[in-house]
């Protein structure tokens, strides 16, 4: 119906009024954390003590991951241009896709689809692996340029099975690792493997995955504009000055 009111079930506002889940906004603030409020928008309800200390985990691991990657250096390019603070990081979001940040969610997808399959999760993990094969896929969330070892991906697991998190979804990725080592592969569970399985052992819908990492990386996005105009002359080189033009001669109208 044209007349028909959205909907929506994450805020109710009216005056002097703000309900966030159903919970007072002021309420919640300085007694629950930002970690758990997001829980809260996210999942609907508040989370326990070990579901909120995991959470915090998996926002802070992802904060940021020096200047180099693609969202660091579009925000500080945007900065650099004399833009405002907002135009930098929302230009550094938009870098985010499957090739920087989307692995988390493309993980989980595969993640939370194949342990649905009956079978040992050894054979899950071959089965997932010859699929993606077989459509010259790359499963996404393991290998990385820099860390032969995730220091994240360690702390992540070894807090899930201190509070009790670790469940069918990392068990399946810690079999495709050792799929992948079996064949020669050195490609451990990076970071976004790790919070993959473990959102996925959290219940937590893969197609939340790119927002994980968008509401963690906003923080270090936000950081590395503001040291850009505070450090960096404006208009300043960002290292591509020797180059090579391989286009058409000089040619006549």
């Amino acid at each position: 119906m044209a007349d028909e009111k959205p909907k929506t079930n994450i805020t109710s506002i009216a005056p002097g009024k703000i309900r966030v889940k159903g919970y007072d906004i002021a309420e919640l603030m300085g007694r629950k954390s930002f970690a758990e409020v997001v829980y809260l928008i996210l999942k609907g309800e508040l989370p326990t003590e070990a579901e909120g200390r995991m959470m915090d985990a998996i926002l802070t691991s992802s904060i940021d991951h020096g200047i180099t990657p693609p969202s660091s250096l579009a925000a500080r390019i945007i900065m650099s241009g004399g833009n405002p603070l907002n135009a930098a990081v929302a230009g550094g979001i938009l870098t985010i896709g499957e090739s920087h940040g989307g692995a988390i969610e493309q993980c989980a997808r595969y993640l939370q689809e194949y342990t649905g399959r009956d079978g040992e999760p050894g054979l899950v993990a071959k089965d997932l692996l010859r699929d993606l094969s077989l459509k010259k896929i790359r499963i996404p969330g393991f290998g990385h340029r820099l860390h032969n070892v995730d220091p994240r991906t360690v702390r992540l697991f070894r807090m899930a099975d201190e509070l009790r998190f670790s469940g069918k979804h990392q068990r399946l990725a810690k079999e495709v690792e050792a799929a992948f080592k079996k064949d020669g592969k050195d490609l451990p569970i990076n970071v976004d493997g790790a919070i993959a399985a473990v959102i996925s052992d959290m219940g937590f819908d893969w197609r939340l995955g790119k927002g994980f990492f968008i509401i963690s990386r906003t923080v270090g996005l936000v950081a590395h504009a503001y040291e850009e105009r505070i450090r960096q002359k404006p208009m300043r080189n960002f290292g591509v000055i020797e180059h090579e033009y391989d286009g058409p001669e000089a040619r006549e109208l």
